[in-house]
């Protein structure tokens, strides 16, 4: 095994030949397009040209043959939820293609090479900075949006402590599988958005609320990518033998036919390993974790878009025995700060979670995160997802009308949920009365006593602070309590939309070694800013800051200034959730992304970087 491994790099497949038949049936095949034709005549929302037309519908037509039309969405009014993004942005799009298998997927990339469009992968499409979906209508060839979330199977491997996931498969399914045996994924409900996926996260270098695991990572992973010559490329890095050629590894794949048990890694990582040493170091001047950290981009780690991911391999971890969980109010951050230093330091093992909200945001969580809580406290997240696109389909559809106000469905939830009684424990109630910044704290197994000797120490003679430990259903709810944050920033921003500005966003590493942490403004920037919403994971010092700015703010200035203030402090942005369309990518990742993608033909402009046609070949 570690003979194939080494040397099953690449696997060449020149789509101008591959699939000369499948073209020439395609073309000879008079079957009827069924709904195809009716919404993608009736869906073009700007001027065509007859040819171009005619060249657009042909190239649907040959993805109907690939998929079948009702995996085909060409209708702006009604795939609009797949070209937006979750908070901003979006763009238009020749169609939005739904494979629902492996084989599917990799006969719709191989048809994109050949007619030449952008390719836009994407799968549950929660990202915050706009990376999942076009953006824009000024690229240089037609967009087709690839959704992977029919293709989420998942399969155990080496006796469950590793997991191989295919595209689609979400983090909620993960949890849930390897609950049955024990172990947990990398991360679990995310901290700022609902249904994301393993391979999203992977290629997003996503932390987490996990203070043990850091960016999601691996070395393994099979995936197509274009290379310089416009040749379409699968590579098999999975470390298991599918085959020696790309059509027999993606049925292989597809099927689960592969050995599943003592299989062999090599050198290469399914996690990253070396973090839990690398947060513990709470001296260094540099973050502990950031997107574009050049010791974690690696393949599918990192690649936002820039290749098709059919499948990682990734590690599972241990489930605790024990828990229990504290929550910690002080008007002290400097208390916070050396809580921190010493949990990291002192503990055998690193706490499970350290999630922190400041005292803002934990009043707009409560009024508006409120239905956000309730759904997730009730039904779970299995069902949320399919929920929440509905709501943007419903909301795609009344948006269109002026008369009626933008966001709908919000604002009925919103109405709704005052229907609800308290949903937040009276302790907490009583914390947010007192205390400014606000930390929720888990601890497992043997570092439970320690911590909670380090916790009473701590606050043993402050006057600013102190701690209470919780009862489940206290804990379940402050968990809970902050995981509606993010999107409660979104709904006070859409409730409001009429007296305040833009909502800005941002996702910061600080140095590890930053005392102090919490952020002030000069008045240049202050005068400008509505709401300051700051959240974020405390241990890793990673912070979520929503900025709702007052009506008539220049959000581009506001944002400009307030960079250039984290690059005097050394934070490095966006720490979870990639440059997407929002961010600049720094030098190292825009190398990266050029490594991946010499044609820039998978989600091009990311990073800020061109939207056009790269090609290096004709520069050999």
């Amino acid at each position: 095994m570690n003979s194939f491994f080494d040397n099953s790099s690449n696997i060449h497949s020149d789509v101008t030949n591959v699939d000369d038949q499948l073209i020439e049936n395609m073309t000879n095949d008079k079957a009827p397009a069924c709904e195809l034709d009716q919404e993608f005549d009736t869906g073009i929302v700007q001027p065509k040209t007859t040819k171009k037309l005619e060249r657009d519908h042909e190239i649907l037509r040959e993805f109907e043959h690939v998929i079948g039309p009702r995996n085909i969405s060409a209708n702006p009014a009604k795939n609009s939820h797949y070209r937006k993004g979750w908070r901003s942005g979006g763009g238009e799009a020749l169609a939005v293609l739904f494979p629902q298998d492996l084989v599917g997927l990799w006969g719709c990339i191989k048809l994109a090479v050949q007619h030449n469009l952008i390719i836009v992968m994407q799968a549950a499409n929660t990202g915050l900075t706009e990376g999942s979906t076009p953006s824009g209508d000024d690229y240089d060839r037609p967009v087709v949006v690839i959704n992977t979330l029919a293709l989420d199977d998942l399969h155990m491997v080496n006796q469950g402590t590793q997991v191989i996931s295919l595209p689609g498969a979400t983090l909620h399914k993960l949890e849930e599988k390897l609950a049955d045996i024990q172990r947990a994924p990398h991360s679990v409900i995310g901290s700022s958005c609902l249904g994301a996926s393993v391979v999203g996260g992977i290629s997003n270098n996503s932390g987490g609320a996990l203070v043990k695991r850091g960016p999601a990572y691996t070395e393994m992973s099979v995936f197509a990518k274009i290379d310089e010559h416009g040749k379409l490329i699968l590579v098999n890095h999975l470390g298991v033998d599918l085959g020696n050629d790309p059509d027999t590894i993606i049925s292989n794949l597809a099927t689960g036919n592969f050995a599943k048990n003592s299989l062999v890694q090599g050198k290469r990582q399914a996690s990253d390993k070396l973090y839990q040493a690398r947060i513990k170091d709470v001296d260094a001047n540099t973050p502990s974790r950031f997107n574009a950290d050049p010791r974690r981009l690696y393949e599918a780690s990192g690649c936002a878009g820039k290749i098709a991911v059919f499948a990682v391999r990734v590690d599972s971890h241990p489930i605790a025995q024990q828990e229990a969980s504290f929550y910690v109010g002080t008007n002290d951050p400097t208390e916070l700060y050396q809580l921190r230093r010493r949990l990291l330091t002192e503990l055998d093992e690193l706490p499970e979670v350290g999630e922190y909200m400041h005292r803002e945001i934990f009043d707009i969580a409560e009024k508006y995160g409120k239905d956000t809580f309730l759904s997730v406290l009730h039904l779970g997240t299995k069902r949320l997802p399919k929920m929440f696109a509905i709501k943007s389909r419903v909301d795609g559809f009344f948006n269109r009308f002026n008369f009626l106000p933008k966001y709908i469905s919000d604002r009925i939830m919103q109405i709704g949920s005052k229907l609800f009684p308290q949903h937040l424990p009276k302790k907490m109630l009583e914390y947010r009365n007192k205390y400014e910044h606000h930390l929720v704290l888990k601890l497992s197994d043997s570092t439970i006593e320690r911590g909670r000797e380090i916790l009473k120490e701590s606050f043993a003679d402050s006057v600013q602070g102190s701690f209470f430990e919780c009862e489940p259903d206290e804990a379940k709810r402050a968990y809970l309590h902050r995981f509606a944050a993010a999107g409660a920033a979104v709904r006070y921003h859409t409730i409001h939309d009429k007296r305040v500005g833009d909502i800005l966003s941002l996702d910061i590493a600080l140095p590890r070694n930053e005392l102090d942490w919490v952020e002030e403004f000069p008045a240049e920037i202050e005068q400008h800013l509505e709401k300051k919403l700051y959240y974020g994971h405390f241990f890793c010092h990673v912070f979520h800051q929503d900025y709702i700015l007052k009506k008539g703010s220049d959000p581009v200035l506001v944002k400009k200034k307030m960079l250039a203030q984290l690059d005097s402090r050394g934070a490095k942005y966006p720490a979870e959730h990639n440059v997407g369309h929002l961010y600049e990518a720094e030098s190292p990742l825009k190398q990266f992304y050029k490594q991946l993608d010499p044609t820039n033909s998978f989600n091009p402009g990311i990073g800020k970087m061109e939207k056009t046609q790269r090609n290096c070949g004709c520069c050999l």
